[in-house]
């Protein structure tokens, strides 16, 4: 791959549409420009577990966020990329409806968490949730 294609990408349990800005043996350094999946709440090392000792609040990368990607999370992408407004508007309400589905504790943690997030993301992005 090289510098200025663009790509998805996993970080954490989100994934991305981004275009690569650097590259080195092991990784590449990704500019965020569309949400396909919002980040699941949560401790990453105990899934759907809410007696953890923190449970994680975890927003999207921002519009234009960089971050370091191990190489074998990163693939090609040649379809029109979204608005990154629009992609972060459809993957919260996403999570948020699979997390509706449901009721159980981890869940209701989890839609807390969102809750949170939700007025961060109206803050800065000018978006209704």
């Amino acid at each position: 791959m090289n510098i200025g294609q663009t790509v998805t990408f996993f970080y954490k349990t989100g994934k991305y549409i981004g275009e690569i800005t650097q590259s080195f043996p092991d990784r590449y350094v990704v500019k965020t420009l569309a949400v396909l999946t919002h980040p699941k709440q949560g401790d990453l090392h105990n899934p759907k577990e809410t007696d953890v000792p923190f449970f994680h609040e975890r927003k999207a990368l921002a519009y234009r966020e960089q971050a370091n990607i191990p190489i074998k999370m990163v693939k090609a992408y040649d379809k029109d990329i979204p608005d990154y407004n629009d992609s972060l508007k459809t993957a919260f309400t996403a999570l948020k409806s699979e997390l509706l589905s449901e009721e159980t504790e981890f869940n209701q943690r989890s839609l807390e968490c969102l809750s949170g997030i939700k007025k961060e993301y109206e803050l800065m992005y000018v978006i209704i949730l």
